[in-house]
C-alpha cells in the first residue's frame, strides 16, 4: 500500500463503465456532542489540488487551503446527522444517514461512491464499494474526509461561542479531560449526545440527587 492515496480505485471503477465516481467519508463518531458531519466529492480527473490526504494526517492550515481547492474545481455536498439522530437511531446509522445525505445532496447523482471503512450505507441507493482506511488511498475519500473535519471543526467553533466553557473550539467535542471536567463542573447542553456513556452517567447522577 502506498503512503498516499491515489485514483486507481477511481480508475478502476471508470474502466468498468462507472464515469462519475464520488467518494464519501465521515467525521465526528467520537464526540460527546454535535452532529456526525460527512461529505460527498467527485473530482475532476484534470483538477485535482496537490497534496489530498487523510484529513488527520494534514495540519488545520493545509485543510484549509485543500478545502478551499476542493470546493473550487470539484462537485461536492456536506450533510449532517443531528444530536437528535444520533440518540435516536444510534451513532453508526447516524453516520451511515449523513453518508446518504451528502451523496443525495450532489448536483447530479453518481454512477459509482467509494465508501471509507468497512461497511456500505444500506440506503445509499447507488452502487459502492467499501475501503478501509480508503481516506488515506483515495483522492475521492480523502478529499471528503477533509471536506468533512473542516465543517465539523467549524461548527464546533462555533457551538463554543454559544456554550463557552467546554472547549470545543480546541477538542471538537471530544471527551477530552478539560471537556469531561467542564461537564461535570457545567453541566450536559442541548448539544451534548444523551446516549453516550459519560453524558448520560452525568444525567442519572442528576437526576438521583434531584428532590
Amino acid at each position: 500500500m502506498s503512503n498516499a492515496p491515489d485514483f486507481s480505485f477511481e480508475e478502476a471503477a471508470q474502466e468498468r463503465g462507472l464515469a462519475r465516481i464520488a467518494g464519501v467519508d465521515e467525521v465526528g463518531r467520537g464526540p460527546l456532542c454535535g452532529p456526525v458531519t460527512a461529505a460527498a466529492v467527485i473530482l475532476d480527473p484534470a483538477r485535482i489540488p496537490e497534496g489530498l490526504n487523510d484529513s488527520k494526517k494534514l495540519t488545520a492550515k493545509r485543510r484549509a487551503d485543500l478545502t478551499l481547492q476542493i470546493m473550487e474545481c470539484s462537485e461536492w455536498c456536506i450533510a449532517h446527522a443531528s444530536v437528535e439522530e444520533i440518540d435516536a437511531l444510534n451513532i453508526y446509522h447516524a453516520a451511515h444517514l449523513a453518508m446518504c445525505r451528502a451523496v443525495a445532496g450532489l448536483r447530479a447523482g453518481p454512477d459509482h461512491v467509494l465508501v471509507d471503512g468497512n461497511r456500505i450505507p444500506r440506503d445509499l441507493g447507488v452502487s459502492a464499494e467499501a475501503i478501509v482506511k480508503g481516506d488515506a488511498r483515495s483522492l475521492s475519500i480523502a478529499a471528503a474526509s477533509i471536506l468533512a473535519k473542516e465543517a465539523r471543526d467549524r461548527l464546533m467553533v462555533d457551538l463554543a461561542q454559544q456554550y463557552p466553557g467546554y472547549g470545543w473550539e480546541r477538542n471538537a467535542g471530544y471527551p477530552t479531560r478539560d471537556h469531561l471536567q467542564a461537564l461535570l463542573d457545567l453541566g450536559v447542553t442541548p448539544v451534548h449526545r444523551r446516549s453516550f456513556k459519560p453524558v448520560h452517567n452525568i444525567l442519572c447522577q442528576a437526576k438521583s440527587i434531584t428532590p
